[in-house]
């Protein structure tokens, strides 16, 4: 399963989201450096609206969501780069990651100690992007010594990383991330095998304060972190991880009612696992019976044979065609019969590429 790690200084309220996240208190959140120390992982749901209007048309009560996978990483500090804190551990685990939420403090409070002694959003990502660049650095430069000897014997793949990596180790010794160096496919291709932390796709997460929940554009905090996010082409989703993690206990209905009730239309926390499984390359189809509804993970560009083996190695190996209908037109409709009716079912072969929402009957024959 894909991965997106939660990252950030200490106490800017990683592990609270993460509780948040994973609806447990499962995280240790405490009011001082390193509370977080080994990395505590949790397997989420993805909010997915249409599953149950799909359970309605059914007439099913078991509803099975798509999931994605988080972990809740120990706070950086600087000189991370060369152990400081729990600097290698943290560079380790962030490796073991496919994508990275950056928590970010958009919110002041005297009774929370910030590890830097003031609130300041861009110093903060500076501080996380220098310490990541470095250790990118390090790896880069020693990349590049290794490719330069196999390139003398005339390996062209060689020559190629070494354009590449003379690109990066620029960004990375001004310590900005490798993601935002330009590259084409052929060298995106090449950097990847690098397996660079800054190369890593981000999302910011802002975190406020109740006060500014309703009224995120009023905050200079998250102004910042906005910019920054639309300068590398990020995403930048509002959170107020201590709201979200106390209305963990209350069911969906008294949650959405209480967030109404001081002007917030949804969960941040619900938009961040969204964005974070857009990140992570991943989207999900639909299959709908009377025994459940269920969304099913796959990358984005799947063709259908290798999307149905994700519900079984059978169906792939004895895929003969999908019956596939658009979310929307099925609900819009009404019911499979009246779709059929209405030649609304396509039937698709083996180079069919899957779109999100694709509500799907795979036909085999093993």
């Amino acid at each position: 399963m894909l991965r997106a790690g939660i990252v950030g200084l200490p106490n800017v309220g990683k592990s609270t989201l993460f509780n948040a996240l994973t609806a447990q208190q499962s995280a240790l959140a405490a009011n001082y450096p390193f509370a977080t120390i080994e990395p505590n992982v949790g397997v989420v749901p993805v909010p997915d609206e249409r599953l149950e209007p799909l359970a309605k048309l059914v007439k099913t009560q078991t509803i099975v969501p798509a999931t994605v996978e988080f972990l809740d990483i120990a706070g950086l500090v600087r000189g991370a780069s060369k152990g400081e804190g729990l600097g290698n551990q943290f560079l380790a685990n962030i490796r073991e990651t496919d994508a990275v939420v950056q928590v970010v403090r958009c919110f002041e409070d005297e009774n929370v100690i910030h590890v830097e002694g003031s609130v300041d959003p861009r110093r903060d990502i500076e501080t996380i992007q220098i310490e990541l660049a470095l250790a990118d650095l390090a790896t880069a430069e020693r990349r590049r010594e290794r490719a330069q000897k196999t390139a003398k014997s005339g390996d062209k793949a060689a020559r190629v990383e070494i354009e590449v990596i003379d690109k990066l180790l620029t960004a990375l010794a001004d310590g900005k991330p490798a993601r935002i160096v330009a590259l084409d496919d052929a060298e995106r291709a090449a950097a990847r095998n690098l397996f660079l932390l800054t190369m890593k796709p981000t999302i910011y997460a802002a975190n406020v304060d109740e006060a500014t929940l309703a009224d995120p554009q009023s905050n200079t905090h998250v102004a910042a972190v906005r910019e920054i996010a639309a300068a590398e082409g990020a995403e930048c989703v509002v959170i107020c991880a201590q709201i979200e993690a106390e209305l963990v206990a209350l069911s969906p209905e008294d949650r959405r009612g209480y967030l109404s009730s001081i002007g917030v239309e949804g969960s941040g926390v619900d938009d961040l696992i969204k964005s974070a499984y857009r990140l992570l390359g991943l989207m999900s189809f639909l299959t709908a019976g009377e025994k459940e509804v269920r969304a099913w993970t796959t990358r984005q560009g799947t063709r259908a044979p290798q999307a149905a083996g994700t519900i079984h190695s059978d169906i792939e190996r004895g895929f003969i065609r999908a019956e596939v209908i658009n979310y929307g037109e099925l609900l819009r409709v009404g019911s499979y019969a009246a779709a059929r009716e209405q030649g609304l079912l396509r039937l698709e072969g083996k180079e069919y590429v899957m779109r999100e929402g694709d509500v799907v009957h795979f036909r085999f024959n093993v």
